[in-house]
């Protein structure tokens, strides 16, 4: 299996805290958010990386230049716009991989994430936590009555009738026939100049088109933050970072 890390942002509301970087390569006891995410991965027998660049992208590229793991750079020269054309960098998986795992960079996380993806047997899976703070920025999974999942979006309408809402992780499993579905509802927004649409758009579109074609894992209680202002990276020092399993290396069946 493949993954796609998306990395080319430059993170403006962490302000001073980005420290002129990537803040994928913000460390929490020593380690950065992207060498965490490759130690998980190889530890989950993922054999290739592709990580999508954009902001100051030479510094990735030097940081994890030692790393003795196949990584595959892919450069988005229009990274100050949506996260959708950085997903269409990665057209190539998304054509012709059987399955890959598509993950936001700037997430520090429990490796019960990944190894959950690698194991469930949802052909295309969104992870879900039902431990989470309602308001505006959180991108939320909603399930109906029957276990399908009926909306994927930040902004849930009051119309929308749910058994259980929980937050998305950002992190994600396809198939080939979704991935290349993907891409092409992808390459729809960009034909119609819908540049600043955020990828998880496409991804909803997908969903509410084939419900029967998706599922979720329930990871509520595995720690996990995504780092988007100055008091995540306090909550990701204080709270998370210590919450963590060690990550073990062995051989997990997919």
């Amino acid at each position: 299996m493949k993954a796609i890390i998306l990395a080319a942002g430059i993170g403006n509301r962490l302000g001073d805290y980005a420290a002129n970087q990537p803040k994928s390569l913000l460390e929490f006891a020593g380690k950065s958010l992207l060498q965490r995410h490759i130690e998980i991965l190889h530890a989950n027998n993922i054999e290739e990386i592709t990580i999508i660049t954009g902001y100051k992208s030479e510094l990735i590229m030097a940081h994890l230049q030692d790393v003795a793991m196949l990584i595959n750079y892919i450069y988005n020269d229009r990274y100050t716009e949506g996260s959708i054309i950085s997903l269409g960098c990665a057209h190539e998986i998304m054509r012709n991989a059987p399955a890959f795992i598509l993950m936001d960079a700037d997430v520090l996380h429990d490796q019960a994430m990944i190894r959950c993806l690698v194991n469930t047997n949802i052909a295309n899976c969104l992870l879900l936590d039902r431990d989470f703070i309602s308001g505006d920025e959180p991108v939320k999974i909603c399930v109906d009555k029957n276990g399908r999942i009926n909306e994927f979006r930040k902004q849930v309408a009051e119309t929308i009738d749910y058994a259980l809402q929980g937050e998305s992780v950002g992190f994600f499993k396809f198939s080939k026939p979704i991935g290349a579905a993907l891409l092409e509802r992808i390459n729809d927004y960009l034909a119609q100049g819908a540049n600043n649409t955020p990828y998880e758009e496409a991804i909803r579109d997908l969903l509410l088109a084939y419900p029967d074609q998706f599922g979720y894992e329930d990871v509520t209680g595995i720690p996990w933050i995504e780092i988007d202002f100055p008091w995540d990276i306090e909550r990701a020092q204080n709270e998370i970072i210590s919450a963590l399993s060690p990550v073990t290396y062995k051989s997990i069946q997919t």
